[in-house]
Parts: structure tokens; C-alpha cells; sequence
């Protein structure tokens, strides 16, 4: 008698591994999102710094522009090698290091802290309408990048008519979130004032992650609440 061809047979482990993965917690999907608190930080560190080292050194007069725009590059550069150095993820701090680069290259010269944020400004827009396309064309990116991000690349955000109905405006409300942020920043960077710079600065916090933290929870908490909602697909009986 001869033994069993172990492939022939599902094993519990294959069984296992054949059956979809559950959702991970909410806050583990946040942290996915957002890039954990590090995340955070790291990304938003060299604009930070500018702001407040551009602040000093333009009302007490202690150095340039070009010298608060080397010190933001550096310390985004810094941060990106000591992640390199310790193979360590560096997604987010490169995104620093291009964001604050190009948009000191800007500023260098023009002489002009305020084009600094210019880059920016101008990835809203193609952020602004790139959602609102997307929901033209009825494939709202929301869904899309929830599906890339948080949900390993599958396709049933589409699939599931609700899920997707509730995607589209997801969508949009992102749009009016980033078009009002952008109406904002226009504003100011059209101001001619004196501290119209700082006010500038202190916008693209204000208005930077605290808004996109919240798009993203809320984004979140619907998704899940939806697939929670769903009913368990029916088990096919065995053959006998």
C-alpha cells in the first residue's frame, strides 16, 4: 500500500492560509495610514524647524533665509541617512527631504520664505483634482488608496456596492477638505503683510496632518464598519 501523496491533501495550515486574513485592529490600520507617531514626526519635523528657525533668524536678524532653508534640508537629510543607517523604512522621511528641497530651491531664488510652501500648494491641487476625477469617473481614489494601503491590494472596495457608494463621498469630502485648506494658503500667500511668511508657516501645520489624521480615521471607521456589517459568506458543503 503505498503512502498518501502529502500534496493530494489539505493540510490545517494550508486550509489556514487559504482563508482570507481578518481586518487588523483600528488602530493598527491607523498607524498603517499615518505612519505611526514616528511617521509623523519625521515627516513633519524640517518644515517645522524652518518655520521656527526662519522666525528667528528674519525678526532678530541673526542669519538669512538661505541659512534657515540649509538647516531644514539638513535636518531632513539627517534624518533619512539615520534610517538608511539602520535599514529601517524610509519612506517618510524622504518625502521630507523632497518637499522641504524643492521647495527651498524655490526659495533660494526668489529670496522669498514664503515659496517654500509653493510645492505644496501646488501637490494639493493635483491632489484636489485628482479626487474629484476620480469620482467623476466613478473610481473614487479614497477607495483605491484604502485598497493599496489597508486592505493588500484587493479589488472587493469596488465589488461591494456600499463600500464603494460610500468611497465616492469620501472622495469628495477629502476634496472640499483640501480645497478649503489650499483657499487658505492662497490667501496668505498672496498677502503682502509683513508676517504674512509666518502666518504661512503656521497654516501648513494647522492645516496639514491634524485634517488628514481625521479624513483618515473617518475613512477608516466607515470601511470597517461596512465589511463588519457584511454577512459571513456561506460555507460550501464537503463532497462526500
Amino acid at each position: 500500500m503505498q503512502p498518501a501523496n502529502p500534496g493530494s491533501e489539505t493540510t490545517p495550515a494550508a486550509k489556514d492560509r487559504d482563508e482570507e486574513e481578518p481586518l487588523p485592529p483600528f488602530s493598527v490600520q491607523m498607524a498603517q495610514q499615518l505612519g505611526g507617531v514616528r511617521g509623523l514626526v519625521e515627516s513633519s519635523i524640517p518644515i517645522t524647524l524652518f518655520i521656527v528657525v526662519n522666525f528667528l533668524g528674519d525678526h532678530y536678524k541673526w542669519w538669512s533665509l538661505q541659512t534657515s532653508l540649509i538647516i531644514a534640508v539638513g535636518a531632513a537629510l539627517s534624518m533619512a541617512v539615520y534610517r538608511l543607517t539602520r535599514r529601517e523604512p524610509v519612506r517618510h522621511a524622504l518625502n521630507g527631504v523632497f518637499g522641504i528641497a524643492l521647495g527651498a530651491y524655490i526659495a533660494w531664488k526668489s529670496g522669498d520664505a514664503k515659496d517654500v510652501y509653493l510645492p505644496g500648494m501646488l501637490l494639493t491641487v493635483g491632489y484636489v483634482l485628482g479626487m474629484l476625477v476620480s469620482v467623476a469617473i466613478r473610481r473614487p481614489l479614497v477607495g483605491w488608496l484604502w485598497s493599496v494601503t489597508l486592505d493588500g491590494g484587493t479589488t472587493r472596495w469596488y465589488d461591494n456596492a456600499r463600500l464603494r457608494r460610500s468611497f465616492m463621498w469620501l472622495t469628495v469630502l477629502w476634496a472640499v477638505v483640501y480645497a478649503l485648506k489650499l483657499g487658505v494658503q492662497i490667501l496668505l500667500y498672496r498677502d503682502s503683510s509683513a508676517d504674512s511668511d509666518d502666518l504661512l508657516g503656521i497654516a501648513r501645520l494647522a492645516l496639514g496632518w491634524p485634517p488628514y489624521a481625521l479624513l483618515a480615521a473617518l475613512t477608516v471607521w466607515r470601511a470597517r464598519r461596512i465589511l463588519r456589517d457584511e454577512p459571513e459568506p456561506e460555507a460550501e458543503p464537503e463532497a462526500a
